[in-house]
């Protein structure tokens, strides 16, 4: 079918895809998609219909019209909260999936530019309707509380995915699709050659997600190569399929209602103990892997899908330097809910707390790494001393690993603060852990901190100065990485030295967050999400080289008609 007879959706969303490109150049606030899940933006209905929807998935075999299968991946999800979901997906075998795929991808990479950033922009929009039932998904796949779920999950991923649409259609249609060159010669009439350029996908793209934030970490990729003329695998983790598996629904009904094959997006859910993301990588036809995990697997993809351009995000070691603070109450409010929001369980996640040992000046009096560390505590204690409050923030820990994690870390026998495990009101069954705060020191304890401890744990560590602190700062994140780094200091030589070092570093930094701005938190199309400056990532969500390494432009030329060119 031509996709001519459908321009109705770059129509439809012209206006947003240019407020879009507008909005991420000047790096302003802007939104489409409304965060709150209420009446007045969502309709008096969507909440419960939402639910109802995600309710009618459970214990089912999930229903994609037309997907293409090998097998059946039977049930595997179990949600956080503390009950299984009993949902199955269509099987489709690694070399099955890429090259259904490519196959697809004839007419799809034909199309133009406008046409795929319209298709893009109609299937975000279809995301959004869909938004409370992603967010039970997300919430009963991953372990956030619903209002994270729902925010993360569903308009801020979209806002990721939106933001990505606008870099690529934006990249795309830098130059003209067609010129006339013409060169002066001294004797005779000037040469004229006539010119056309046309972007062209690189092929097949892989997205290989996580387990935590499945479609916030997962648009960008997806939405990046769709625009730019690539069909694309997503590869879910196995225990959150199905936040993915909506989204591919919705994705593949908007491409046939534009008159395209709906295998330009597939879902490639692997069996349980089954692990295709290797063979997916580096099958020869695949040529762009985006990746959100674990460092180790994350440079294996950098050194082995040697046939693709690889993005990741991976692990790192974030960290805060504390000098001083002419508001201790509000940095102690505001770091208990940075490590509190969803146990700690982020990429973003502060870990390490730089603090000199001998204490440092704040307008309570002057704090000792000792002292910090408890006053550290006592703010946990107050922000999580309410239950429907603090499983509101903490949500449920997302599978053992974090468990065995927290119980290892307690065992170090430095203990601050200790975790507490909690009942959820709603879920007496979901494992729900306070964060935990060990204190250690900077050269005695190194090994310790120089890993990451993904979840609710983290490190006050004793140093002998902030001048130390920083260059602990610098020196880890240049070995082991980092998404984010924090600075609380009064005196503004120490705010340069630290921005000079977060340069130096590759990583981005927050100064003094008192208020209700954390630093775990990014927003859409005004803050950058990895810097590919540092291990941590090789991209960055999201800036123009996420997206210009997904194309090419091919150029072809001829020599204009002779009857046209005194008009040259």
């Amino acid at each position: 079918m031509s996709t001519d007879q459908h321009p109705d959706f770059f129509v439809r969303h012209a206006a947003l895809l240019d407020q879009a490109v507008e909005c991420a150049a000047d790096r302003t606030y802007w939104t489409p998609y409304p965060e709150t899940p209420s009446a007045s933006a969502y309709g008096a209905e969507a909440s419960g219909l939402g639910e109802a929807a995600f309710r009618g998935l459970l214990g089912h075999p999930f229903l994609i019209e037309g997907h293409p299968a090998t097998g059946t991946v039977p049930a595997t999800e179990v949600s956080p909260y503390g009950f299984p979901l009993g949902v199955s997906y269509p099987y489709l075998a690694p070399d099955a999936a890429v090259a259904t795929a490519k196959s697809a991808a004839v007419t799809w990479r034909a199309a133009s530019p406008d046409t795929r950033a319209g298709v893009a922009a109609e299937i975000l929009a279809r995301l959004n309707e869909a938004s409370f039932e992603i967010a039970h998904a997300v919430q009963h796949t991953t372990g956030q509380p619903f209002m994270m779920a729902f925010q993360a999950g569903g308009p801020h991923a979209q806002d990721r995915g939106l933001e990505a649409v606008a870099h690529a259609w934006n990249e795309q249609t830098r130059h003209p699709v067609a010129a006339r060159w013409s060169k002066p010669q001294r004797k005779g009439g000037p040469l004229v050659m006539d010119k056309t350029f046309t972007t062209v996908g690189r092929g097949v793209a892989v997205l290989i997600a996580c387990n935590t934030f499945p479609t916030w970490n997962g648009y960008p990729g997806l939405f990046a190569s769709l625009v730019t003329g690539n069909p694309v695998v997503v590869k879910p983790h196995r225990r959150a399929v199905l936040p993915l598996a909506i989204t591919v629904r919705i994705a593949r009904e908007v491409l046939a209602e534009a008159g395209f094959d709906p295998d330009v997006v597939l879902l490639a859910a692997a069996k349980p103990e089954e692990r295709t993301a290797p063979a997916l990588a580096t099958h020869p036809d695949v040529r762009i892997v985006d990746f959100t995990g674990s460092s180790e697997f994350g440079d294996w993809l950098e050194t082995n899908a040697r046939q693709a351009v690889v993005h990741t995000e991976k692990s790192g070691l974030n960290t805060v330097v504390v000098d001083s603070t002419d508001d201790y109450a509000g940095l102690l409010r505001n770091l208990a809910f940075s490590l509190s929001l969803y146990s700690g369980q982020m990429c973003t996640t502060p870990q390490n707390f730089l603090v000199p040992r001998e204490g440092f000046p704040t307008d309570q009096g002057r704090r000792t790494a000792d002292e910090f560390a408890a006053d550290l505590g006592a703010a946990l204690d107050r922000l999580l001393g309410d239950p429907a409050r603090a499983a509101a923030t903490l949500g449920a820990i997302v599978n053992d690993g974090v468990l065995k994690r927290v119980a290892q870390a307690a065992e170090l026998d430095r203990t601050a603060h200790p975790s507490r495990r909690l009942t959820h009101p709603d879920f007496p069954d979901a494992a729900v852990l306070s964060p935990l705060v060990v204190r250690l020191e900077a050269e005695a304890d190194e090994e310790t901190y120089t890993s990451e401890w993904f979840g609710p744990v983290s490190f006050v560590i004793g140093t002998d100065s902030t001048a130390h602190g920083l260059r602990l700062l610098h020196d880890t994140v240049r070995r082991h990485g980092a998404l984010t780094a924090s600075v609380y200091a009064t005196d503004e030589g120490v705010l340069e030295a630290a921005r000079a070092t977060a340069l130096e570093a590759g990583v981005h930094l927050s100064e003094n967050l008192t208020g209700a701005v954390f630093v775990n938190q990014s927003a859409a199309f005004s803050d950058f999400h990895g810097t590919a400056a540092n291990p941590a990532a090789n991209a960055a969500l999201t800036d123009p080289a996420f997206v210009t390494g997904r194309f090419s432009v091919v150029q072809s030329r001829r020599h204009a008609p002779a009857e046209e060119h005194v008009d040259a």
